[in-house]
């Protein structure tokens, strides 16, 4: 399968859906800059409220006590994931351990467009970029920082003049308070035309699902690794794609996924 330009995708968006997507997208959008951070706040919701309302389980009948038990087994499974890296330690992850990380996104035949992980149909709106945060890791392949997957040909997209990341460490670290020090961002991004030129609005769901099933996926593939793992979302979309070189208004930043140690 021959690839096409990025662009070539936009012959055949309807540009009324796309302008309701865009729009939509960006009402769940941060605003973390230093210049803000006086004026602006999340929600008004006290600690006590906070703290009943998150990490729950919802119940339809509260009140009623009409719950089975399982005989669910609980003991440990490839499938019970690590929970969430609250600290990173500075160190360093070999590029082969890397690729190892992201194996489970290459398509296993490079002959057809089938990749590790399911996409509605077959779009694989979600690019992936591996953003090493490391400065002295000697196993890095090359002097640019920021990586791009091509699951299907199995190779890895130099992002060009990313050799500093700078830009990208205060787009995504700007608010990272106690979090540590990561060795790898794994930024996952809907190229919005990709998105929605065949299902139109219903594409945009499907990129989100894509992400979750992919960001899923590394997180158990980091487990079997014996790495650290943490889904982070304190950025701000326009910053984040101008670290990367990308356009904000195609390319939208669903979620980063820190990796270390």
């Amino acid at each position: 399968m021959n690839s096409v330009p990025h662009d070539y995708y936009l012959r055949f968006l309807d540009p009324i859906v796309y302008d309701d997507v865009l729009d939509f997208h960006s009402k769940g959008n941060y605003i973390l800059h230093p210049a803000f951070q006086p004026s602006t706040a999340l929600h008004f919701i006290d600690e006590k409220h906070l703290e009943r309302l998150t990490g729950n389980e919802l119940r339809l009948y509260p009140d009623m006590d009409i719950c089975l038990p399982t005989r669910i087994n609980k003991t440990s499974s490839p499938l019970n994931r690590n929970e969430s890296c609250e600290k990173f330690t500075k160190a360093n992850i070999t590029f082969d351990l890397i690729e190892d990380l992201v194996s489970p996104l290459i398509s296993k035949n490079t002959d057809h467009y089938k990749r590790g992980y399911p996409s509605g149909g077959a779009l694989y709106p979600i690019e992936v970029f591996i953003c090493s945060l490391m400065s002295d890791e000697p196993t890095w392949p090359c002097p640019e920082k920021i990586l791009h997957l091509l699951p299907q040909s199995a190779k890895f997209e130099i992002v060009q003049n990313s050799e500093c990341t700078n830009e990208l460490r205060s787009a995504i670290l700007s608010t990272s308070g106690t979090i540590g020090t990561p060795s790898l961002a794994i930024i996952y991004i809907a190229y919005l035309p990709k998105t929605m030129f065949k299902y139109r609005y219903r594409g945009y769901r499907l990129a989100l699902m894509e992400a979750g099933s992919i960001y899923m996926l590394i997180d158990l593939q980091a487990k079997n690794l014996n790495l650290q793992s943490r889904l982070w979302s304190a950025y701000t979309d326009s910053m984040l794609c101008k670290s990367l070189g990308l356009n904000p208004a195609l390319f939208l930043p669903l979620s980063v996924q820190f990796v270390g140690e």
